[in-house]
């Protein structure tokens, strides 16, 4: 990419020459960015030719309120050369993520993508997958919705019995699991299938879901041929079944003669609130749909929203060879243009379609101004409830940051404190954080949460952080004057009211009392709607709460597993899992008892009891005695 040209024309908008600026830039394709006279980013933009779209800002053609609100408040501009139109497009993209402009159309996805991970090991796993790409494989994807990944992995396993197990799970199997009793699974575990076999069935996968479904039916019709010339004939049904099954899903999914991959798009607007809805094909297969609701920053028009979703999503996201738009967007053949460079094939950007596209673009226009109104809505009934939870509380506003905290851990064990951040909208869930609770008595939730607090509020005081106008706690008054106790000793209770929410009679929801700042308990009831709103915030904060409990505690009981012992091969871990029936029983054990398993002596069992019970282990560097010498043979099923 080129260097930025900082060519700001003075210290304040009225002193910027926008024409003067333009005469310096040159016909490139790069990004532009609009600075107010506080430094802050106004506006960041792409262009094919950097001179001819800069231009178009400062010249005497009519212009949109909030383009003249814009360019009145631009005290200079940068521009970023670059190499080409696609790498303007990636530049913008990574600068709206990073700047968030004031008047750029942001697209808003709390939510991580589902893929289909195919990983890379011996025997690979299939199975669904979100969040960050850090396990070694494929992925697939990405779906419209988490039951379009359900669908294809039913389906897959059933046609191709790969395994979908964890590897904690699958390198400790001493027998087949259930999956293998229904047919979806076809136990490589305790090695009932050859590798090789494995080994094709992964590939036929991979060219499933790379839609490559005719090529797999032809590979699969002469497998079957051959098959059958061998006299293998249960083989070749085996084969006939899964090409009748193909096939019919094919027959299903065929669109205009062909098996199409297209995403179909269409938005919805109503005032400054925007719905763009996503309708997804591969392979000829509907994925689903998807609905996004960006940000708008002023825009007027759904063609500006369109475009500035085209950019941002497939910036992203791998874009399809087709993708049809209810509507022109101006920039239509430079995306189309960036888009193909970036994905090294073409990519059609389709707005006057006829035929099923026709029909899909309504079935996406529908559904868009439905998804629409269903968050109109929903923010309409947040705001309601937010106002009663300001008069139900008596504060002198409605709260506008909501932070609630609660505790969760099993006896005393991997003590977790959760806190979610709610405001007008509802739920902000990338300011929801864990805090591993160490250093307290086990069990003692009154230390827990004050040590969340304190580690939550002094950072807040340190740094000058944000502070919520109201903070929930899910407890009683023990809490509450936890606490209470935290914000007086940093100075802040004047500034942050604190509300306990108590369980109510029988645990039923809708009773809960609320323990206000006054000392006053209240019983709102539940036609209460400040009550359904606390109920809504206190209850994810408890999912948010077990869910890293949970995790954390499973990783603490998976520390010291068999496999990172020293001198415990495959051979031996088999051995005593089935001797034992599994890691519960090896654990009940003692070394004595454990050293009368086949191929255990009785200083490799101490060292198994140590590790399993979290006790000191010797060096694991030591060498085995020869008795010990780890094995490097594949376990077999004995069973």
């Amino acid at each position: 990419m080129g260097r930025p040209y900082n060519m700001g024309m003075g210290d304040s908008a009225a002193g910027f020459d926008g024409k003067a600026f333009v005469r310096g830039l040159g016909t490139q394709p790069g990004v532009y960015r609009m600075y107010a006279a506080d430094d802050s980013v106004l506006y960041v933009g792409k262009a094919g030719e950097l001179k001819k779209r800069v231009a178009s800002y400062f010249n005497a053609a009519p212009k949109s309120p909030r383009t003249l609100a814009m360019l009145g408040q631009v005290a200079r501009m940068e521009v970023t050369v670059t190499r080409t139109e696609t790498e303007a497009l990636l530049l913008e993209n990574q600068l709206i993520k990073s700047l968030r402009p004031r008047y750029n159309v942001l697209l808003r996805d709390d939510k991580s993508y589902p893929f289909v991970l195919l990983t890379s090991e011996d025997w690979p796993r299939l199975a669904m997958h979100r969040g960050p790409r850090a396990i070694p494989g494929r992925y697939f994807g990405p779906y419209a919705s988490v039951g379009a990944v359900r669908d294809t992995l039913n389906l897959l396993h059933k046609l191709f019995k790969l395994r979908s197990c964890e590897d904690s799970v699958f390198r400790n199997r001493s027998r087949p699991c259930l999956q293998y009793q229904i047919g979806r699974c076809s136990a490589p575990c305790v090695g009932l299938v050859d590798p090789a076999a494995y080994a094709e069935s992964v590939r036929r996968v991979a060219m499933f879901l790379d839609g490559r479904s005719d090529e797999l039916s032809g590979e699969l019709e002469r497998a079957m041929t051959a098959a059958s010339d061998a006299l293998d004939f249960e083989e070749a049904a085996r084969i006939r079944d899964l090409i009748a099954t193909i096939r019919k899903l094919q027959a299903r999914q065929y669109i205009e003669g062909r098996a199409a991959d297209l995403d179909v798009l269409a938005c919805a607007m109503d005032g400054s609130a925007a719905c763009v809805l996503l309708l997804a094909f591969r392979d000829g297969r509907n994925l689903g749909t998807r609905a996004f609701f960006p940000k708008t920053n002023g825009a007027e028009n759904c063609e500006e929203i369109l475009s500035a979703f085209v950019s941002q999503y497939y910036a992203e996201q791998p874009a399809p060879p087709e993708i049809v738009l209810d509507r022109d967007i101006d920039d239509r053949e430079l995306l189309q243009q960036a888009l193909s460079e970036a994905a090294g094939k073409r990519v059609q950007l389709k707005c006057n379609v006829r035929g099923d596209r026709a029909g899909y673009l309504d079935l996406a226009s529908r559904n868009a101004e439905l998804a629409l109104a269903a968050e109109l809505g929903s923010q309409a009934t947040q705001r309601a409830r937010v106002e009663s939870l300001q008069q139900l509380l008596g504060l002198s506003g409605a709260p506008q940051r909501i932070e609630c905290y609660d505790i969760s851990h099993t006896m005393g064990e991997a003590t977790v404190a959760s806190q979610v951040v709610f405001d007008e909208k509802g739920p902000v869930r990338a300011q929801y954080r864990r805090y591993n609770i160490t250093g307290i008595e086990p069990g003692d939730d009154y230390a827990a949460m004050r040590q969340a607090l304190e580690r939550r509020f002094r950072r807040a005081v340190d740094e000058g952080g944000v502070l919520p106008d109201l903070l929930l706690i899910d407890g009683g008054a023990g809490q509450v004057a936890q606490a209470n106790a935290v914000l007086a000793d940093l100075g802040i209770a004047e500034r942050v009211p604190v509300v306990g929410v108590a369980k109510g009679e029988a645990r039923r929801a809708g009773h809960e009392a609320l323990l206000l700042p006054d000392g006053r308990e209240i019983r709102p009831g539940p036609d209460s709607p400040g009550l359904q709103l606390v109920q809504q915030v206190r209850d994810e904060s408890h999912r948010f709460a077990i869910t890293g409990h949970r995790g954390r505690r499973a990783k603490a009981r998976n520390t010291s597993r068999l496999e990172d012992i020293p001198g415990i091969g495959p051979r031996r871990r088999a051995n005593l899992l089935r001797h034992f029936g599994g890691l519960g029983g090896l654990r009940a054990a003692g070394a004595e008892e454990i050293a009368r398993v086949e191929g255990i002596n009785l200083p490799l069992a101490e060292r198994i009891w140590a590790s399993l019970h979290g006790m000191a282990q010797p060096d694991a560097a030591a060498a085995p005695t020869a008795a010990e010498t780890p094995r490097t043979d594949t376990p077999r099923n004995d069973a």
